[in-house]
């Protein structure tokens, strides 16, 4: 199934949007800021790691797979 949407790009654009930094949002997640540039560039993400990303930014990433639907 192919994505429609890029969601390391969204990602990337709400941590812009709330004025945080990448070494903040490293921290937040558990990995480092080289990671953190390679979440940037997927289109596709693992469950978990989508999770703990929604919970460090306060937004429900997975809606919009379901808005996929």
């Amino acid at each position: 199934m192919s994505s429609t949407i890029h969601i390391g790009s969204i990602i990337r654009d709400e941590l812009r949007r709330q004025g945080k930094t990448n070494a903040w949002f490293a921290k937040e997640i558990n990995v480092n800021t080289r990671t953190v540039n390679k979440i940037f560039l997927k289109d596709v993400i693992d469950t978990h790691q989508l999770l703990l990303i929604s919970q460090a930014l306060g937004v429900d990433f997975f809606k919009y797979y379901s808005e996929l639907l």
